[in-house]
């Protein structure tokens, strides 16, 4: 009888041990602080909406600011370790400002690209996609341009960019042409109607906009869409909807001047019968690709992620790298052809907390590192996460306790990620 004690707590041992040894392990909250540099940036106290673009030389920090009932995009540029003067893109009364379609800026050749949300309707999500093209030819701003040519009093929105070419850009977002339902069904009912779509399309450097295709004829209603330039050109990965209402996530990719099919990633097989407003985040480092997302098909939040080596075509086994109960709001940079950096919110005991790792396309993933406490409500947003030169930026919004929103912003040196 002694023996077989002692053989049941050998087992029960091991059996920990390994239970610890696949989850990943927490530091000390005190740790990130010594290689955590805080950054301040120009935003001021009533901001909101951080996005962030990096074109390796430069670091484009967007945001949106409140003034009474008036919305102002604005952005300004980190070079040489410091901030340039900001720059005022445009103002309006009637914008659609919302906690999880936030514009987008990316920069090409000189030009500048951005976006906001214009109200088309009195319907709550019946609003447009307007564009701001900074030209460097120019020296001036054509501004308010609508990207898309529909007509339809419906939802546009969920927007990403990336340069193209020399001083172009290709954009993607979630397009409602079809939701409206042909027969003036213009309400405020989310997603009534036909399935809402996702679309890509070029801006060249005078704001002209060629090829706007449909790339999927049925997607959620509302996740973000994420996308990266890869050595075959751009992917774009998005959360899809099925007709039995599973909703995991899909690539598309530009072949040789054509789109292809979507294909899933992970086949999570999560069935929602509503929009999680929680989506997908990719990015490229020569042919490989890493997506990182989030899922609640197996009962509680997880973050996943996967890495491809042949340009998105193919991609391997996903990996779990949330420390459970994930609330998501994922971004992913791409450190090497085998390494990412994902940064995540999820609870950490009464707390909510944003949290960074670096994960390995073999399924290694280091520590991970608690960048702040924020909130779980839907005012604080999505974490942003890009690379500049030796450093990863990191840009978050802030909860005061009036309710005001202000914007942090932080930095930290790549080796102490990569030898983390």
């Amino acid at each position: 009888m002694r023996s077989l004690a002692l053989s049941l707590l050998l087992l029960t041992f091991l059996y920990s041990c390994k239970q610890e040894k696949d989850k990943p392990e927490i530091i000390s909250d005190k740790s990130p602080q010594k290689i955590l540099k805080t950054l301040d940036n120009p935003s001021n106290s009533i901001s909101k909406l951080p996005r962030l673009f990096s074109n390796g030389k430069e670091l484009y920090f967007s945001w949106v600011t409140q003034k009474d009932s008036v919305d102002i995009l604005s952005y300004s540029i980190y070079s040489n370790n410091e901030w340039l003067d900001e720059t005022e893109v445009i103002s309006g009364e009637d914008w659609f400002t919302n906690w999880a379609d936030f514009p987008a800026i990316a920069a090409n050749g000189g030009n500048i690209l951005t976006n906001i949300l214009q109200k088309s309707d009195s319907g709550t999500y019946t609003y447009d996609v307007k564009l701001n093209l900074y030209r460097a030819d120019i020296h001036a701003t054509q501004k308010n341009f609508i990207l898309h040519d529909d007509g339809t009093k419906s939802e546009h929105g969920f927007v990403s960019m990336l340069p193209w070419g020399k001083d172009s850009f290709f954009v993607t977002w979630l397009d409602g042409r079809n939701t409206a339902g042909g027969h003036g069904d213009h309400n405020n009912k989310h997603g009534e109607g036909g399935a809402m779509t996702l679309r890509g399309a070029f801006v060249n450097g005078e704001g002209i906009i060629t090829d706007d295709l449909e790339l999927d004829a049925r997607v959620c209603d509302c996740c973000q869409t994420s996308a990266a330039l890869t050595e075959n050109g751009p992917v774009v990965v998005y959360r899809d909807r099925s007709m039995e209402e599973i909703r995991d996530i899909s690539i598309v990719r530009y072949i040789e001047g054509k789109w292809t099919p979507s294909k899933t990633i992970g086949n999570d097989n999560w069935k929602i019968a509503g929009c999680p407003v929680n989506g997908p985040t990719v990015d490229a480092f020569q042919d490989a690709v890493g997506v990182a997302w989030f899922t609640v098909a197996e009962d509680e939040g997880n973050v996943k992620v996967a890495f491809s080596q042949n340009n998105g075509e193919t991609f391997g086994e996903a990996v779990r790298i949330d420390t459970g109960n994930a609330t998501g709001r994922v971004d992913l940079v791409m450190l090497s052809k085998t390494t990412a950096a994902i940064i995540w919110m999820e609870p950490q005991g009464d707390d909510e907390v944003i949290q960074l790792m670096k994960v390995s396309s073999d399924g290694t993933k280091g520590n991970v590192l608690t960048i702040s406490k924020t909130s779980a409500e839907r005012a604080s947003g999505f974490p942003q996460l890009e690379i500049l030169e030796n450093k990863m930026y990191m840009a978050w919004t802030v909860l005061g306790a009036d309710g005001i929103s202000s914007i942090n912003t932080a930095s930290i040196e790549l080796a102490d990620v990569l030898n983390n």
